[in-house]
């Protein structure tokens, strides 16, 4: 990387941001994090805290440091708005004028300190921070009074989000949440439930028990209304839960999760897809809010990129040469020593991922999602012509594809743990494999895929069904079979053929050496792994065959003491012929001396 940025320091520069209409006015997605007030929305975009009309409308951002905001929360009176923010190079609680104004600091720890709500009296602020949790692995629940001082504790052990009930005496909260991560669906220990906490006699209750995801409890006279994936469909949407503890399903979203819902006097604020909506606590139905944003845009306008640190793959040429980089998106092709830097895609609006130079040196290969999904396409190495689309595979994300040498071939897997063939000259789709157990996508993408010298030979590794060890396949490209070639009782990495086609090399953990340990009284096996060797035809010796060196059987002995016994044999005949020449030589002195 560093050497890449040395060479061309200002000549990476990926291909221009698209530009934007030129109407300043956005109807907005991505309203994140909103609530709602009396009369008033509030909502992070781009970072910053926008207030809107209840009813939609025009938004002015309230807030536009180079810091990020999150989680604008409405004071009871719908006066004051407390957040997060770090103004300061640390995450804390502040608040400011609904109508703006300068903001006031209320925390200074230097653990990130994240707003949930108001107390019901409307002087204290309800955060979240781990401050106190010695690994932070965990939140715990503070007030801090809205004209600043200490923050108090409250007596909840442990607690990611929570809402007062009206009357202050109770919490609904939830001891962790997984409202930050990517999983959707999930179903297991981490599967957050809501709890309330009574803070006069210390009691608490798990009211939302399920293998479900209930996220963000939101107290509203005598019910707790909160999130949950448990509906038929699985996507998130509001429930309710009444006093005697009825459950019941209140929005019906079936393509996007509701996110981040909101309190607020009469209404529930909420994200779904991009959107905003309000639920009408009185009726229980649904509207959404159109807002518009009004902003000068300028991360939107046209401009060069320096993607020198953003390169993501890198392959050489068949001759080293060049070098093909992925970088930002776009593919580069590099010289070692002379020439100029390629931009070969120069695509802002799509993605190329994977390059990879075929073996002749002529054509270079990447997938590309300018269709809408990835697929693969294939364009001259020096930059020449355009590219030509080779798949029509639709939906999914594929991984990098492997040359056979013969260039003729393309080998690549995909999301859905297909192993495929392409042929170049036809076009045709081959599927030569299905890893039967799944597989993370760093495996996916770094799974090693290799090519027998002639090209007719396909190998890798991948997990077998029985065992979940991974074991080594062939692929015959003539006779279109799959071999097994290891069962799987061991793990088998990483096969590769030796270039004469006589042996297939590859890891494999399978020397047991136990150490007992000095610490915790069990033993470990370090150091399992071994490069194992196997014989491709049956004309071909093991190089570990077993050997038996047998007294007076010449045949066993070792090519180096064979050639040595040899040479001792020359080194004999000479001395005797030597000795010979010296004898003849002493007849002759002793004639003439006679």
């Amino acid at each position: 990387m560093r050497v890449l940025s040395r060479l061309i320091p200002p000549v990476l520069f990926g291909s221009l941001i698209a530009a934007a209409p030129a109407a300043a006015q956005i109807d907005a997605r991505m309203l994140r994090q909103p609530d709602v007030s009396a009369t008033q929305i509030a909502f992070v975009y781009a970072g910053d805290i926008w207030v809107a009309p209840k009813q939609g409308g025009v938004a002015v951002r309230l807030s536009s440091p180079l810091g990020e905001e999150s989680f604008p929360r409405f004071s009871p009176d719908g006066r004051t708005l407390a957040y997060s923010a770090n103004y300061d190079g640390n995450t804390d609680v502040y608040t400011v004028p609904a109508q703006g104004g300068d903001p006031s600091r209320l925390t200074w720890h230097p653990m990130t300190d994240r707003v949930l709500d108001w107390h019901p009296d409307g002087t204290r602020v309800l955060f979240a921070s781990s401050r106190e949790s010695g690994r932070q692995r965990y939140s715990q629940f503070y007030l801090v009074a809205a004209k600043g001082g200490p923050a108090e504790k409250l007596p909840i052990p442990y607690g990611e989000f929570a809402s007062y009930s009206p009357d202050g005496k109770q919490v609904a909260y939830l001891p962790q949440s997984q409202a930050f991560r990517t999983w959707k669906r999930y179903r297991g220990g981490w599967a957050p439930d809501v709890w309330t906490f009574d803070l006069a006699t210390r009691a608490s209750a798990n009211v939302s028990a399920s293998d479900a995801n209930d996220e963000h409890p939101m107290w509203h006279g005598d019910t707790l209304y909160f999130l949950s994936d448990r509906g038929a469909n699985q996507r998130a949407n509001i429930w309710a839960r009444d006093k005697g503890g009825a459950m019941r399903q209140v929005t019906q979203f079936a393509d996007f999760d509701v996110t981040f819902p909101a309190l607020g006097p009469q209404d529930i604020v909420f994200e779904a897809g991009g959107r905003l909506y309000l639920l009408n606590l009185a009726t229980e139905k649904t509207s959404e809010v159109a807002i518009q944003v009004i902003t000068d845009r300028t991360t939107l306008k046209p401009r060069s990129e320096s993607v020198a640190e953003l390169i993501r793959e890198a392959a050489p040429s068949p001759t080293g040469k060049r070098a093909v980089f992925g970088a930002r998106g776009d593919v580069f092709t590099v010289p070692a020593e002379h020439g100029p830097v390629l931009n070969l895609t120069r695509t802002s609006g799509s993605a190329e991922r994977y390059p990879r130079w075929s073996p002749d040196g002529k054509t270079l290969a990447y997938w590309t999602d300018r269709s809408g999904e990835y697929e693969l396409v294939l364009r001259p190495a020096d930059g020449t012509g355009t590219e030509k689309a080779v798949t029509t595979l639709g939906a999914g994300y594929r991984y990098p594809v492997q040359w056979s040498p013969d260039s003729a071939r393309l080998a690549f897997m995909d999301q859905t743990e297909t192993l495929r063939l392409l042929d170049v000259a036809t076009g045709k789709l081959t599927e030569i494999d299905q890893v039967p157990i799944w597989m993370a996508h760093e495996s996916l993408e770094n799974l090693p895929l290799r090519w027998s010298a002639d090209s007719r030979w396909l190998t890798w590794a991948r997990p077998v069904k029985e065992t979940a060890n991974p074991a080594v396949f062939l692929y015959d490209a003539t006779a279109a079979k799959k071999h097994q070639v290891t069962p799987g009782y061991f793990a088998d990495l990483s096969p590769v053929f030796d270039p004469d086609g006589k042996y297939l090399y590859f890891l494999s953990n399978r020397a047991f050496e136990p150490v007992y340990s000095d610490f915790d009284n069990s033993w470990t096996y370090p150091n399992s792994t071994r490069i194992v060797a196997m014989a491709l035809r049956k004309d071909v010796p093991s190089p570990l065959a077993a050997r038996n060196d047998a007294e007076g059987d010449d045949k066993d002995k070792p090519k180096d003491e064979a050639k040595d016994a040899d040479k001792s044999k020359d080194g004999d005949k000479a001395k005797d012929d030597a000795t010979k020449a010296d004898d003849k030589a002493d007849d002759k002195t002793a004639k003439k001396d006679g």
